[in-house]
């Protein structure tokens, strides 16, 4: 997800960040619409779908472009792992066009199915494109919200920058966007209560404008009435700055210069040994 490739120009990396974030959100926004418009499904579901929606786009964006997905990431990356600045905010443009698009698919696809379970098109539903505190029914404030995202994105930048770290334990073979992914399930189902652990302002604000723009007319409050939208924004990015310090200044500091042998390709062990 992180790895440092030479990628074939600034537009395919892009394209794939495009891709690869719409694979993620057919699969997260898709399946929410199918628990909370259809009934179909549980929390379990929901968890699971993003999590497999997070490996399939990695595998799908990261020969290219390393497979950020997520605005958070790429900031992390550039502050601790020497990622261009300038690429910054081109990535998060195109992540966030991959997750309206991508959401906007759902929303024409399940627009049957929403229009019966909320024909007003409330909080109700806009659950499935975005977050709000608390999911919009449990007694969590806005700052609540925040520190939630803060706690949640940390974690997971913290460990994708183990996962990711050759001189770690890194996962063997093409098996890093499966854990990845089992991050995600497991962020899911640990710390979805107080804001729908959004942890990627991509993932929820190019979703929210969607809604905003196909009816859903409180999607950038919540439901309490107050702007809600720039939490999932401003917190992901402070928290995975925060995990990417936590591993640097307690991990990756300790860890030895080389890549452990069994992380090396082949032709490479004998040179280290």
């Amino acid at each position: 997800m992180v790895r440092n490739l030479k990628a074939r120009g600034l537009a395919g990396e892009l394209a794939a960040e495009f891709v690869g974030t719409m694979i993620l959100i057919l699969f997260g926004c898709g399946v929410v619409a199918q628990v909370v418009a259809a009934g179909i499904g549980d929390h379990d579901s929901i968890a699971w779908a993003w999590g497999i929606g997070v490996t399939l786009g990695i595998y799908v964006a990261s020969r290219i472009s390393g497979a950020h997905l997520n605005p958070a990431i790429t900031v992390a990356l550039a502050v601790f792992k020497g990622f261009s600045w300038r690429k910054v905010a081109p990535y998060a443009l195109a992540q966030t066009a991959g997750a309206f698009v991508a959401a906007l698919l759902v929303r024409w696809n399940y627009t049957e199915v929403l229009n019966a379970a909320d024909p007003g098109l409330t909080i109700k539903t806009q659950g499935v494109f975005s977050t709000l505190p608390g999911n919009g029914t449990l007694p969590v404030g806005d700052w609540g919200a925040f520190r939630d995202q803060i706690i949640g994105t940390a974690i997971l930048a913290l460990v994708i920058f183990a996962i990711t770290d050759l001189r770690n334990t890194a996962p063997a073979a093409n098996l890093a966007p499966v854990v990845v992914g089992f991050l995600v399930v497991a962020i899911g189902m640990a710390w979805g209560t107080n804001a729908g652990y959004a942890i990627n302002p991509a993932r929820d604000f190019g979703p929210r404008l969607m809604s905003w723009l196909t009816g859903y007319d409180t999607a950038f409050t919540d439901q309490y009435g107050f702007p809600y939208w720039w939490i999932p924004i401003v917190a992901p990015v402070i928290g995975a700055v925060i995990g990417g310090a936590i591993y640097k200044f307690f991990i990756e500091r300790y860890l030895p210069a080389d890549p452990a042998p069994e992380v090396l390709p082949a032709k490479d062990i004998e040179r280290v040994s």
